[in-house]
């Protein structure tokens, strides 16, 4: 089987499984992200060479008890909503401090190999908190919208796509060649322009939201196309470091779970942060 075969057949059955779980019900839309979890969190100690028994069984743990406290039902509503905005906030700012953290990583030129605390550090603030923060995004007043996270995945495939077709057909200038060579200042810009348009059309026609509040998908856009790529960005140094292509191989012809949801992963807290602000004004 060629190359190109290879990795249409396994993109394809990455995008059916992953709309299909999160179509299906909450409990498949959760199984599947736990699984994404535990694999992440393979990948990234075999990237970081620390121990993996420890890590996975804190993801485990961690995801577990995130599905129970959200599915359990309390007797004080009042005492609900404070819980849960309090853990909103605490889970939301500590994913934060450590892309900060990310950040300072990706742009340290001197930064060729990673200590033991920062490792553990990246461990639950690049990976465990924000996967629990992507099983948020669809939870809204009105309970589970699967619309919402497939519009995200939406804007980030087109994205991806046409910053590198825009990138491939007129790109000259190197976006942060020291880490990526290919990727380049055009193609980004246009990634981010034509996730807008997508934006656009999802908000009025999948989502179906009032035309006045077409701005709040057009700013996911642009939250896609800037975060996404600086996540992107960030795997590739982890892997630079590692000395590795892939973070893994369970996709033919894409590498690992990590390469297929880097970006997700900084997306999800940006716009949940974007979801905070909303609701904070409103």
């Amino acid at each position: 089987m060629n190359e190109t075969l290879k990795r249409s057949i396994s993109g394809a059955v990455y995008i059916i499984l992953l709309i299909a779980s999160i179509l299906y019900s909450t409990d498949s839309f959760f199984a599947l992200f736990g699984a994404f979890l535990l694999i992440a969190t393979y990948e990234f100690c075999n990237l970081v060479q620390i121990n993996k028994i420890i890590p996975i069984l804190l993801a485990a743990v961690s995801f577990g008890l995130f599905y129970m406290i959200s599915f359990a039902t309390s007797s004080s509503p009042l005492f609900e909503f404070r819980f849960s905005k309090t853990f909103d906030l605490t889970l939301l700012f500590s994913t934060l401090f450590v892309f900060i953290k990310c950040m300072h990583f990706l742009f340290d030129n001197k930064a060729i190999k990673i200590d033991s605390f920062s490792k553990y550090v990246y461990l639950i603030g690049y990976i465990i908190l924000p996967f629990i923060i992507i099983t948020k995004i669809p939870f809204g007043k009105d309970g589970y919208n699967p619309k919402i996270l497939i519009s995200i995945f939406i804007l980030i495939w087109t994205n991806d796509t046409f910053a590198y077709i825009v990138g491939k057909s007129i790109g000259k200038t190197k976006l942060f060649e020291r880490i990526s060579p290919k990727k380049t200042i055009e193609g980004f810009v246009g990634g981010v322009f034509f996730a807008v348009v997508v934006s656009y059309f999802i908000s009025k026609y999948y989502i179906e939201i009032a035309e006045g509040n077409i701005y709040i998908w057009i700013v996911i856009a642009i939250i896609v196309g800037v975060f996404g790529t600086i996540g992107d960005l960030i795997e590739s140094k982890f892997k630079r470091v590692a000395g590795v292509k892939d973070s893994g191989k369970i996709m033919p012809g894409h590498g690992g779970v990590l390469d297929r949801l880097d970006s997700v992963i900084f997306v999800a807290p940006i716009v949940f942060l974007f979801y905070q602000i909303l609701n904070y004004v409103s």
